[in-house]
């Protein structure tokens, strides 16, 4: 079926357009323009915002962590809401068949979750293959198991790292390799309550630098299109600014990807002792032309935090609101859930609030600082309307300011940072730039040859943005329509996104070993069999190579 998209305001950073003009779909992918073709479906998009579907390079929607944090605060959930029941996943809030559809209604149509540990990789392919309209994908942990810190104890080559890691991607069907507070987690287990990255892991002799350097280095090695993402060490500390910068100096050369970044950009001014370092941050990023952020930006509301760095949450649990949380430990990082209410009188959230905005807005290449809450530890994705409208508003910022403690921003230069972002920079952070930063060149753009992902934005109300991103006008997923108007009118099923690297063999005869002589069980455990999800063509392969 032939299907024209007429008159719209097309926005599409990858090929220069910013203007009016046609777009065509046939089998689910953007065409040129037929020679004298008659549609079989028009749609008029005369004074609409046309770009192609959004991606979420870092969002937890799926795994052991976030089902804890279902089972921690149940009466948070809108579990009386109406919802099919094609599964138990789905009876849950805040669910798998909730997350794909309020994605869906925002224009988003691939969401990555970003820190999936090797032995839950099954179970949160399984959950991903239940969210409904939108394409996932997950990023393998690494840099706090025993198999990789003891080739690192052992000097082990650089290509034997390399072979684990693709091992490790293929099996569990990664996207890209994730990394924790390299080593606190294994320091965690000997009693140590901060890691540094230049501290050494007790008994196997290795630093977090160490760590993250080999990591960085088999992930260029294996080709793999994402650079390595980080989770540094110190999150969430006065003064934590300075790690940061030492790690974006570190690992100058090879490309670094850095999460959540505003968790890093604290400084220690003020009757506080506690100030944005934004400014800092932002401009070191800005030198650094291999390392790209994603921002973690805090929102005022409930929330829950939600990690793998069970060092950080463990030392974080006395902040809890309400006073619960749960910590657990095991092979890899573990993880802690501690829920959190950022309040707008609070001076520290204030900063927080206000930091994560100068990030994105002294950062100067939209290509190079995406757009995340870190969902749901600065807040929920579906806060991301309101934080767009921000962006694009100064004097939206300023009447939120005003609301805010005065000696909090005394401590900000937010109210001295005029910049507004355009569409053309939102549809490059959120369309474009991530694409290109996960290896997809399929989509991101509205070329022809793109699939067929495209959100459409009635953003006539400049007073409204934020509820014309929540509602979208029209969203189509590889062509079909899905919402109208803001509402789902169609759930099909996504894919799963992810690398096939091929290991060297001896690799996994170590590994075989390894795991039937440390838990008396087969590797093939960690395997993700296409089988397991119960429906055909629920992976796609993402070449390696940049």
């Amino acid at each position: 079926m032939l299907t024209r998209l007429a008159g719209g305001h097309v926005i599409d950073p990858v090929h220069g357009q910013d203007g009016i003009a046609d777009l065509w779909m046939r089998d689910g992918r953007i065409v040129a323009a037929p020679d004298g073709g008659d549609a079989d479906v028009t749609h008029d998009l005369g004074g609409k915002v046309v770009m192609a579907g959004a991606i979420d390079i870092h969002s937890h929607i799926a795994g052991a962590n976030v089902n804890t944090a279902r089972l921690l605060l149940p009466h948070w959930h809108p579990a009386a809401a109406d919802r099919p029941d094609a599964t138990w996943l789905t009876r849950a809030g805040w669910s798998t068949d909730v997350i794909g559809r309020l994605y869906a209604a925002m224009g988003y149509t691939t969401v990555v979750e970003p820190a999936v540990a090797p032995h839950h990789a099954l179970h949160a392919h399984l959950e991903l293959a239940d969210t409904p309209i939108i394409d996932t994908a997950i990023l393998s942990i690494l840099g706090n198991d025993d198999f990789l810190l003891g080739l690192l104890r052992d000097g082990e080559s650089g290509s034997a790292i390399a072979d684990y890691a693709a091992w490790t991607l293929s099996a569990t069907r990664g996207l890209g390799i994730k990394v924790i507070n390299a080593g606190g987690a294994m320091a965690f287990k000997s009693n140590l309550r901060a890691f540094s990255l230049d501290d050494v892991v007790p008994d196997y002799g290795v630093t977090s630098r160490q760590i993250v350097a080999a990591l960085q280095k088999a992930a260029d090695a294996l080709g793999v299109p994402h650079p390595v993402h980080v989770h540094c060490n110190n999150l969430g500390m006065a003064g934590n600014v300075e790690t940061a910068l030492a790690t974006i100096s570190g690992f100058d050369g090879l490309p670094i990807h850095l999460a959540h970044v505003q968790f890093y950009a604290y400084g220690t001014e003020g009757g506080r002792g506690f100030s944005s370092a934004a400014p800092r941050l932002a401009e070191a990023v800005n030198r650094a032309k291999t390392v790209t952020v994603d921002v973690g930006q805090v929102m005022f509301g409930q929330t829950t935090t939600i990690s793998s760095d069970v060092l950080r949450q463990f030392n974080a649990r006395d902040r809890a609101r309400p006073r619960k949380w749960v910590i657990y430990d095991g092979d890899s990082n573990g993880g802690g859930m501690v829920p959190y209410e950022y309040r707008r009188s609070d001076f520290f959230n204030a900063v927080q609030w206000a930091a994560g905005l100068e990030l994105f807005l002294l950062i100067d290449d939209p290509s190079r600082v995406f757009f995340t809450t870190d969902h749901p530890n600065g807040a929920p994705f579906t806060s991301y309307p309101d934080l767009m409208a921000l962006l694009m508003s100064r004097d939206l910022r300023a009447e939120w300011m005003a609301t805010l403690p005065a000696e909090a921003l005394a401590v900000t230069t937010l109210a001295s940072i005029s910049r507004e972002y355009t569409l053309t920079e939102i549809a490059t952070m959120t369309r474009a730039a991530p694409a290109r930063l996960l290896g997809l060149s399929d989509r991101g753009h509205l070329g022809a040859g793109a699939r067929a992902d495209i959100a459409v934005y009635d953003l006539g109300n400049h007073r409204d943005r934020a509820g014309a991103f929540r509602h979208a006008a029209l969203v189509f997923k590889d062509g079909e329509l899905v919402v109208r108007d803001g509402a789902v009118v169609s759930t099909p099923p996504g894919r799963a996104l992810s690398l096939a690297p091929e290991p060297d063999a001896a690799i996994g005869r170590r590994l075989q070993a390894y795991y039937e002589s440390r838990y008396g069980l087969s590797d093939a455990l960690l395997r993700v069999p296409e089988w397991a999800v119960g429906r055909s063509q629920s992976f796609e392969v993402v070449s390696c190579g940049r």
